[in-house]
């Protein structure tokens, strides 16, 4: 009787021994923790979002790669919305990062005066400033290049009428449908920035994301555009930009952005994003941007050749 009892208290032991090693793995596998200590789970994962429209696309890709090689997992939200979708996300926690632009969050997020003179620097240290002052939101990186808005029509048409800078536009502009991107024609330093400062409307104007609104132009449903600066389709669709001869567009430096508690929480994830400050010049930016509209690669991959080819991350 002694001896079944001694089996039995043997076999219940057994059994709780067994049980506590099972949960510890468990634990071990929630928390991303093992023997050898830190893991990629361990990091989490980093969610990246994008405007909509073919550069934001690549700059997303580019973040994620970096923050891959640095041990994160990723989860890129490539054409999430427009400029106040992202930040609204960003400051949810919805998403940790994006690329944005100084102009814009200059104007639109911030909502600061327009000045006289657009002075480069001073637009970036404000837009800096502001965003910690507003909603703790910090600039982690600038990437080293400007995408600016500007107006562009069909090349044959300018030379023809000898439209070189935007105030050349003011005899046509009544008659002319410009095509915009979703922001363009209704933030304050778009259309109505051109009016205030160029003293003239256009007959109409049509929204769409970039892609539609460069078609537009090619196939003459429009007269004219809001073109990005950096796009190499001014170029293949030969379209000439005009010179803002009044400086009535502010500058718009490319930057990652994050909040601060995300900053404070991820110092690894912070040092990998500044391995893009200052990596992309415009030229270079528009030979990514024309790969991907032009020879039609995926934004990964484009972003991926990139980094590799400028030493930033190890080719596989």
């Amino acid at each position: 009787m002694k001896k079944k009892i001694l089996i039995l208290l043997v076999v219940i032991m057994a059994l709780f021994v067994a049980g506590c090693a099972e949960e510890t793995n468990e634990m071990q596998e929630d928390t991303g923790m093992d023997d050898g200590g830190d893991s990629q789970m361990e990091k989490g994962t980093i969610v990246i979002g994008s405007k909509l429209f073919q550069e934001s696309y690549i700059l997303a890709h580019m973040t994620a790669l970096v923050l891959e090689d640095a041990g994160y997992d990723t989860d890129v939200k490539q054409g999430l919305g427009g400029t106040f979708v992202n930040y609204e996300a960003l400051k949810a926690g919805q998403i940790h990062t994006y690329a944005e632009y100084t102009g814009t969050a200059y104007s639109q997020i911030l909502s600061l005066e327009q000045l006289d003179d657009w002075d480069r620097q001073v637009v970036y240290n404000m837009t800096e400033e502001g965003l910690m002052e507003q909603d703790r939101v910090m600039i982690v990186s600038n990437l080293g290049f400007e995408d600016a808005y500007a107006i562009a029509v069909q090349e044959d048409w300018a030379a023809e009428n000898n439209v070189t800078k935007i105030s050349d536009l003011e005899p046509y502009a009544a008659e002319m449908t410009i095509g915009t991107d979703p922001e363009f024609a209704t933030r304050e330093d778009g259309l109505p920035r051109i009016t205030e400062v160029y003293g003239f409307e256009f007959m109409d104007y049509k929204q769409a994301v970039a892609t539609v609104m460069y078609e537009a132009i090619k196939s003459d449903e429009v007269n004219a555009i809001s073109a990005y600066t950096t796009d190499t389709r001014n170029e293949v669709f030969e379209l000439r930009v005009l010179e803002d001869d009044k400086n009535a567009l502010p500058p718009y430096d490319a930057i990652l952005i994050v909040t601060e508690e995300f900053a404070e929480e991820n110092p690894d994830a912070i040092a990998a994003m500044q391995k893009l400050d200052g990596a992309i010049d415009t030229d270079t930016m528009r030979q990514l941007n024309y790969q991907f509209d032009i020879e039609q690669k995926e934004p990964r991959d484009i972003a991926y050749q990139f980094l590799v080819d400028e030493g930033i991350i190890e080719g596989e």
